[in-house]
């Protein structure tokens, strides 16, 4: 059994900032891709930023310069870093990972349960 578990979100002000994490955790051989979508009100899920085990990580454009990506693989933990939060900015917030189950390279695709982040004064 694999679960993610997301934290840091919260209700900010404008211009404020917030660190989310996501720990992922159960039977893991290792972790390919880890990623973060939102689903603002009344929209559909969007994704925000992803990491892969090796290489450069991706930010969505109209969220570069503010929000940074990150991830520590041998706590199997991913970061969102969100600097300059505006009101748009509110959404649940979702942790997405591929876990390699084992050996074979089995792989499946996993969703953490959401954290909300409110930007507003």
């Amino acid at each position: 059994q694999v679960q993610l578990v997301e934290s840091g979100g919260g209700l900010v002000q404008p211009g404020g900032s917030l660190k989310l994490s996501c720990v992922v955790s159960g039977r893991i051989f290792k972790i390919d891709t880890m990623a973060w979508y939102r689903q603002p009100p009344g929209k559909q899920r969007e994704l925000v930023a992803a990491t892969f085990r090796s290489g450069t990580p991706t930010i969505i454009d109209s969220m570069k310069g503010r929000f940074t990506v990150s991830r520590d693989n041998a706590k199997n933990t991913v970061y969102l870093q969100m600097n300059s939060l505006k009101p748009e900015d509110t959404a649940v917030y979702y942790c997405n990972a591929d876990v390699v189950l084992d050996v074979t390279m089995r792989t499946r695709n996993y969703w953490g349960q959401g954290t909300q982040v409110t930007v507003s004064s």
